[in-house]
């Protein structure tokens, strides 16, 4: 007689049943989640991109860089293209499904087509300036 091999199969041992990779998953995700949640505090303005400042590696990201660089702001950033964990976190992060992504005192401000909005507005150097006088006064 066959034996059925089924994961219902009472006979078959424990360690052989499907395991949950879950856990892994979850406390490692929560780790990227803490680690873009310490990136975004202790940076006051912090650029999630792709590339690096000096050599963006695609449009939009390119855009926000220059965008920042001409309000003579000082910010940090991360590739995410070198760290793909960081890049699936930070749209998890953020709930926003896409890469660039602006954060100003700890929260976030939005991707290409808000920055690029704000800045026309003034809002954003707005935003940018009025950090940068509460941090001299302190």
């Amino acid at each position: 007689s066959r034996r059925n091999l089924s994961s219902s199969d009472s006979s078959s041992h424990d360690d052989f049943s499907p395991q949950k990779k879950k856990d892994l998953t979850s406390s490692k995700e929560s780790t990227i989640l803490d680690l873009i949640d310490s990136h975004v505090k202790s940076n006051r303005i912090m650029l999630y991109m792709k590339g690096s400042p000096s050599q963006p590696q695609c449009g939009f990201s390119a855009t926000v860089v220059q965008i920042l660089k001409s309000t003579g702001a000082d910010f940090s950033s991360v590739n995410v293209l070198d760290y793909p964990e960081v890049r699936e976190g930070v749209k998890k992060y953020a709930q926003w499904p896409t890469i660039p992504q602006l954060y100003v005192d700890g929260e976030f401000v939005g991707g290409c087509d808000i920055i690029q909005s704000m800045d026309s507005s003034g809002e954003l150097k707005e935003l940018l300036d009025a950090g940068a006088e509460e941090k001299k006064e302190d």
